[in-house]
């Protein structure tokens, strides 16, 4: 039901801490490396199917030996293109050399892709061009080992423009204004000024050349380069990155909004973006696994040291509520109790908007990402029963028996699984009315299981942003079941803010509760408020990003989010479907409590976690009033 939302992005990260005859010696393969860090991307390929791509880097090679090795492809096939590629390799040694396939050193010094570092990058394209120039790992290339940089990440920060124009005021000519170029080259920047430090300190005490390249591999300050790169970073990020000669670092911004999580024992250090893929991939205990702290990274040194570092002060963690609700995969322990208590805490709503008829109520869930919250709700629902039958069994004092006894306990939530999607209908009708009709039979339904006119159909989702797919398609399918009410459910509170942070929500007008509370206005002949707060977005366009507030928040001030859901309902209900139809939000409340420890909830309150929010929400709703659609940042 949700409308095509996309995120952006998944990393994982491998550093092999033995040479490869321990691995073949102990797990009976000396590709144990590459064969995890596939098993950890397609565990995580929930979080980006645009694009995919892997770099390598060996240590201690000779001089005019290739030491670094990128593989990138674009689709929803891109991981198995990718590795299809690497594996190649070791498909036509298995045919030809199969003794080699067992020889570490002989790989090492002959095959690509079997060095120490690994770093893998699943991409969703939510910014600039999605081709392959798009996705990660970026390379900065140099002859001078300790200057080549990997980088990849899962982030966004809102002040691209700012940076970019501080690597010009450098003297720099980046070839584009992207924030994964900007960073990388941000990062390069620091990175060349700590080799130029380390070689005119070395060179001072007479070192020759050769040996302050060692010398430099051996001193880099990490932790001195990535805090200059990043004193001026606005946004969310989990930035990872590959040195030449083997450091490797995973950044996480100060308040924590993308996720990052490491396992580290003496044979592999890893880091991901989803934690249960640690878990699985590597057989880990989930004690054993932490996670990199806000505004620290994760530094791997060459010669296997692992520390995490303050880079930027940590703020208050606002990790992303998004995250927990939707695109994360619900195997992860925490947020699958989440998702089931974002379920739960709906159901008081539930039963009023059903008037408390259970026996003549049916529930169901679409689409299947939503099933763990479904499972929370129903777990509410038969608790609210068990109260019921336990207060009718006591009605009955000495005169238990049947079949009274028997109709009470027999109360239970009707749960049916009501729409499956068939197949991912492509529109190829260029006419609007037939694209519309395709569009409606996206799903299916399950026939005979509502009792037409009599029984009431709850259906829970994760979110409802542009409310798109629940008018076109959704509604009027559920309607040909023919129910008495339709009650859609979102887990998520009302979206009304834009994000800056990674996903892939970036324009104000798009929101169904942002066009209700515009209606509400009109409604309610207060339309010059709109005025207002764009004269007040605009005397701020210009102001440092630290000093802007956000001033759409006046927008829903005088609403209620009933009054707002109310008029949701009413645009997103065809005009030619019989069934009344109510829809339903989580509350702010009930979020809270669900994800108590997960803060960031800037979509539904508009309270952002860096200034560039502020600065991003206003300039999206100058955007909106100048009918300007086009992204904020």
């Amino acid at each position: 039901m949700s409308d095509g939302i996309k995120h952006e992005c998944g990393i994982a990260l491998i550093r092999l801490l033995k040479p490869l005859s321990f691995y073949q010696e102990k797990y009976g393969t000396a590709l144990y490396g590459i064969n995890k860090l596939y098993l950890l991307m397609e565990k995580q390929h929930n979080r980006g199917q645009d694009g995919a791509g892997v770099a390598n880097i060996k240590f201690d090679v000779k001089p005019g030996t290739r030491y670094i090795s990128r593989y990138r492809a674009m689709g929803s096939g891109a991981i198995q293109e990718v590795f299809a590629k690497i594996n190649a390799k070791f498909i036509d040694l298995q045919k030809n050399r199969p003794e080699k396939l067992k020889d570490g050193a002989w790989l090492k010094k002959n095959v690509a892709f079997t060095g120490e570092l690994l770093l893998g990058h699943l991409r969703y394209g939510t910014y600039g061009k999605n081709s392959i120039e798009s996705c990660h790992p970026f390379l900065r290339q140099n002859n001078w080992m300790t200057r080549n940089l990997v980088v990849a990440g899962n982030f966004n920060l809102t002040n691209v423009d700012e940076l970019f124009q501080q690597l010009v005021d450098l003297g720099q000519h980046p070839k584009e204004k992207a924030d994964t170029i900007t960073v990388m080259e941000k990062i390069g920047h620091f990175l060349d000024e700590e080799n130029e430090r380390l070689f005119q300190k070395f060179h001072k005490q007479g070192h020759s050349n050769e040996d302050i390249s060692n010398l430099i591999a051996q001193h880099l300050d990490l932790q001195r380069i990535l805090k200059d790169a990043a004193k001026k970073w606005d946004g969310g990020y989990t930035m990872a990155g590959l040195l030449g000669h083997g450091d490797a670092f995973v950044l996480r911004d100060p308040s924590g909004i993308r996720p990052a999580f490491y396992y580290h024992d003496d044979e592999v250090v890893v880091i991901t973006s989803e934690r249960p893929a640690i878990q699985t991939v590597f057989n880990t205990p989930l004690a054993a696994i932490k996670e990199i702290s806000p505004g620290h990274a994760l530094i791997i040194r060459k010669n296997g040291k692992v520390e995490e570092k303050e880079i930027k002060p940590p703020q208050e963690k606002r990790s992303c509520s998004f995250e927990r609700i939707y695109f994360s995969r619900g195997n992860d322990k925490d947020i699958y109790e989440e998702r089931k208590n974002l379920g739960r805490f709906l159901c008081p709503a539930i039963l009023k908007a059903v008037d408390y008829d259970l026996r003549n109520t049916v529930f169901s869930f679409i689409p299947n990402t939503a099933e763990v919250a479904f499972g929370g709700m129903i777990q509410g629902m038969h608790h609210y029963l068990d109260g019921i039958k336990k207060h009718e069994i006591l009605k009955m004092g000495n005169k238990v028996a049947d079949p009274q006894l028997s109709e009470i306990l027999s109360l239970r939530p009707r749960v049916e699984k009501i729409a499956i999607k068939d197949a991912k209908l492509r529109t190829f009708i260029t006419q609007d009315t037939q694209r519309d009709d395709l569009v409606s039979h996206i799903y299916d339904t399950t026939y005979g299981v509502i009792r037409p006119g009599v029984d009431n159909l709850v259906v829970i989702d994760d979110s409802i942003v542009r409310g798109t797919t629940l008018k076109q398609s959704i509604l009027k399918i559920l309607d040909r079941l023919r129910p008495k009410k339709i009650v859609v459910v979102s887990s998520a509170p009302q979206i009304r803010y834009p994000d800056c942070y990674g996903i892939d929500m970036a324009k104000l007008g798009d929101f169904i509760a942002f066009r209700a509370a515009v209606e509400l206005l009109k409604d309610n002949f207060k339309e010059n408020l709109l005025e207002e707060v764009y004269e007040k977005a605009k005397a701020q366009e210009d102001l440092p990003k630290e000093k802007i507030k956000n001033v759409v928040r006046a927008i829903y001030k005088p609403f209620t989010a009933d009054q707002v859901s109310e008029k949701i309902t009413a645009l997103l209900k065809p005009a030619d479907i019989s069934a009344e139809v109510q829809i339903i939000f989580q509350s702010i409340e009930g979020l809270h409590n669900a994800c108590p420890n997960h803060k960031g909830d800037w979509y539904f309150t508009g309270d952002y976690p860096t200034p560039g929010g502020n600065k991003v929400v206003n300039k999206s709703f100058i955007n909106y009033m100048e009918g300007k659609n086009v992204r904020a940042y």
